[in-house]
Order: structure tokens, then C-alpha cells, then sequence
């Protein structure tokens, strides 16, 4: 019986994940994503309690697989931003969800965000250690910037083709940007370590 309604309860996410990522909050349909779940309507108040609910789930779980896949920044951040940066572009739906909690929940408190928090505060004391400088802001602002160059290419696609298709020609531009991020990823990172251990 626990087994089943765990299956139910990933088949459900899954099948959220692509609906939310493709409509919102707003424009989400339940009866759809219990259909391509193949699950009766109801199971999904009574595992997530509202399509709010099942939102904040949905987020949740795609986090987590963020979490685990690419885990805190390492030795290599540099190479860190290239794995986040990966990460978005095999699965550009978690970035699509994050753009829709950002709409629909406005400058508002998110469901999970003390959780959320402490995971965003570990990865900045993490990321400070690599660095040699105080965990405090200005780490902090490294991390949401390295982020930054990793994710808004994909966050953006349009943006991205608008501004480099007619500047390439036979290259992939995936390889491009990505070639690009590190890079820059790399500079910024040398950067704000000299800076840190001149103070």
C-alpha cells in the first residue's frame, strides 16, 4: 500500500512538473495532470491538499534533483557553474518553474523557503571556504552570479538564439555559451579570491 502511493505521488509530480512548467500556477489544469498521471483527480488533494499545494511539491522535488545531481560548489567552481549550467539545459523545466513561483508568489514568502534558505546559506559557506573570504553577503552575491551565468541562458532561450544565431555559423551554440560561462565563471571566481585575501 506505501509503495503504491509513492508511486502515485511521483507519477502525480511528473506529471505536474511538465504541466506547471508549461502553464503556471494559473493556467495548470488538475483534471489534466491527474490524466497524464493516470490517476483519479482526487488523489491529487489528497496527497498535495490544492493545486497550490501540489505546486509547492512539484518545485520542491525538482530542487532536490538540482540538490543531488549537482550537489555544492567543490574544488573546480569553475566547473560547478559548468554543471548547473548542464543541469538547466537537460532540464530547462526546473528554471521554467522557478519563473512561474516568481510571477504567481511576487515579492511574498514561498512555501518551504526556510528550508530552501538554509540549503541557498550552506552553499554560500561552502562556496566562501573555496574562496578564502567571509561567508557573509558578498559571498552571497558570488553565488547568486555564478548561478546567474549558469542558468540564464536557459532561463532565456530566446534571448540566447536572438543574440547568437546570426553570430554563429556552424557551431553549436550550447557549447558556445557554455564555453562562455566557465570561462567567465573562472575569471570571477580568481577575481573575488585575490580580492578576498588582499583585504
Amino acid at each position: 500500500m506505501a509503495r503504491d502511493t509513492a508511486v502515485t505521488r511521483q507519477k502525480l509530480l511528473g506529471a505536474a512538473r511538465q504541466e506547471f512548467a508549461a502553464l503556471g500556477v494559473a493556467g495548470a489544469r488538475v483534471d489534466r495532470i491527474a490524466e497524464l498521471a493516470g490517476v483519479n483527480k482526487e488523489r491529487v488533494y489528497g496527497h498535495f491538499g490544492s493545486k497550490e499545494g501540489l505546486f509547492a511539491a512539484t518545485v520542491s522535488a525538482a530542487m532536490d534533483e538540482l540538490a543531488e545531481e549537482v550537489g555544492k560548489p567543490g574544488d573546480d567552481i569553475a566547473a560547478w557553474v559548468g554543471s548547473v549550467y548542464d543541469f538547466h539545459r537537460e532540464r530547462p523545466e526546473l528554471l521554467r518553474l522557478l519563473l512561474w513561483e516568481a510571477l504567481s508568489c511576487g515579492g511574498g514568502e514561498l512555501p518551504g523557503e526556510q528550508r530552501r534558505a538554509e540549503g541557498y546559506a550552506l552553499k554560500v559557506d561552502v562556496l566562501a571556504g573555496r574562496l578564502g573570504v567571509e561567508p557573509g553577503p558578498r559571498a552571497a552575491v558570488v553565488l547568486l552570479s555564478l548561478i546567474g551565468l549558469a542558468a540564464w541562458p536557459n532561463a532565456v532561450p530566446q534571448l540566447t538564439r536572438l543574440i547568437l544565431d546570426s553570430r554563429l555559423e556552424s557551431a553549436d551554440s550550447a557549447e558556445v555559451v557554455r564555453g562562455v560561462v566557465v570561462e567567465l565563471a573562472t575569471g570571477l571566481v580568481k577575481g573575488v579570491h585575490e580580492t578576498g585575501t588582499a583585504e
